[in-house]
């Protein structure tokens, strides 16, 4: 790309083009390069990098656990109150400014483990003259209790799914936030995906890496085949069976959709991949109320080169329990997932490094026909980045203490206990399936 042509691409990326749907054809090659009129942004998505995230899932958020997490540098936690209803508060007691790490939770109230500070639902102090010491009397409790509130965050719970209105703005007053965005906006099930359905497996993965790169990886479905095609058990997902597609990518206010076709009409499509900012992929195959296979993956970003991602796989077929109990195929799907994601991981850590080194930039990278995707992803990314700021709401620096930073991510491929702790299962119950008919012989015997 020359330097004019570059210049004219920067351009366009910071203009937008006006258009509320557009759905382009596109013959890929594995050797086309974009054209400039490929180059259009999508900046017509409604969504910002600040609203709605499934920050967990239901199943995660154990009634009497405190659930830690961050946003965008911030930390904060999820809790269950006495209705069983999901909170999401800011990690800071009001008291004196502690976190509720290793707090507890009593009849749903949340408590400061520094002073004994206990919470309501809706954030009052409601044991304000028995912080520490009864016996001492505070005369002015009564004035002090009126400031004493967690800051808060709207928090919804939807088809398995915690999720968390994020602006970077917490309050003491719920009724004080503006919502600016639709939770249906996010819900995969206002696409046509009729989620009760199905059954699904579900794990969690925590990357040391760049958010942005971590999402930008699960748009890029072509990777499977070189990255993943020893792994996935797909005889047409390999190394040796790399091809070219056709992709039809539609843009609207609310997704970005890329449908890929084989050339080869008898095998039809292939996949189809959906963006629902701010962080929401979607991947299946044929129409959305009839795919019997059906993978969303949300993206949390805790920190600077710290991100967690939801996996959830929904399939139409293999929902007989005992069935799915005896062939092991929770934990064979588990372990899957995780040799998948451990595949990516280098990857995202170098391009993590490479991104905030300054290397991908210009001239350093040369995108494809078939990375149009990726391209409208970044525009849309480029353009939320400047309008919402999201990593100038909680900036850390070299003097900001990195208490939360350096917390053990708990999920793999970043921490391998749950990865080892699912092989020994399965080890475990092999052996067990194969002492049960031993035994039975053994007593006909």
């Amino acid at each position: 790309m020359s330097e004019e042509e570059l210049n004219r691409f920067n351009s366009l990326s910071l203009s937008g083009d006006g258009r509320n749907n557009e759905t382009e054809n596109i013959n890929n090659t594995n050797s086309s390069t974009l054209s400039q009129e490929s180059l259009q942004p999508s900046n017509q998505l409604e969504g910002g990098l600040l609203g709605w995230y499934a920050a967990c899932s239901s199943k995660s958020l154990r009634t009497g656990q405190i659930y830690n997490f961050s946003m965008y540098n911030e930390p904060l936690i999820l809790y269950r109150d006495k209705d069983d209803n999901p909170r999401c508060v800011k990690d800071l007691c009001p008291h004196r400014g502690a976190s509720f790490i290793g707090g507890d939770l009593e009849d749903g109230e949340l408590i400061c483990p520094y002073h004994g500070a206990r919470y309501s639902s809706k954030g009052e102090c409601t044991n304000i003259d028995r912080i520490t010491c009864s016996h001492i009397v505070d005369t002015n409790y009564k004035n002090y209790a009126k400031k004493i509130h967690l800051s808060q965050y709207p928090c919804k719970e939807k088809n398995g799914y915690i999720y968390i209105y994020y602006n970077g703005k917490s309050k003491t007053d719920l009724a004080e936030f503006e919502i600016n965005y639709s939770l249906e906006n996010t819900l995969v099930e206002s696409y046509g995906f009729n989620t009760p359905e199905y059954k699904y497996e579900e794990v969690t993965v925590d990357f040391k890496a760049d958010w942005a790169r971590i999402i930008e990886n699960h748009l890029d479905i072509l990777h499977i085949f070189w990255v993943h095609g020893e792994t996935i058990p797909d005889k047409d997902v390999s190394r040796n069976v790399i091809t070219s597609f056709n992709q039809k990518i539609k843009r609207e206010s609310r997704q970005i959709e890329s449908k890929y076709n084989h050339k080869e009409i008898d095998k039809g499509e292939f996949i189809t991949i959906k963006f629902i900012p701010p962080g929401r992929v979607v991947i299946y195959k044929g129409d959305e109320s009839t795919a019997r296979y059906v993978q969303v993956l949300d993206h949390i970003p805790l920190a600077e080169n710290r991100a967690r991602v939801i996996v959830r796989h929904y399939r139409k077929f293999l929902k007989n329990k005992i069935f799915t109990n005896l062939v092991m195929f929770k934990e064979l799907q588990h372990r899957l997932f995780y040799k998948v994601f451990s595949e990516d991981y280098m990857i995202l850590k170098t391009q993590s490094f490479n991104q905030q080194m300054g290397y991908i930039e210009k001239d350093n990278v040369k995108l494809l026909g078939e990375d149009k995707m990726v391209q409208y992803y970044w525009d849309w990314l480029n353009n939320a980045l400047k309008r919402d700021k999201p990593w100038q709401l909680n900036p850390t620096d070299s003097h900001t203490n990195k208490v939360h930073r350096d917390m053990p991510m708990l999920y793999p491929p970043e921490n391998s206990t749950l990865d080892r702790a699912n092989n020994r299962d399965i080890y475990l119950k092999l052996i067990l399936r194969l002492l049960v008919p031993i035994g039975i012989v053994l007593i006909i015997i």
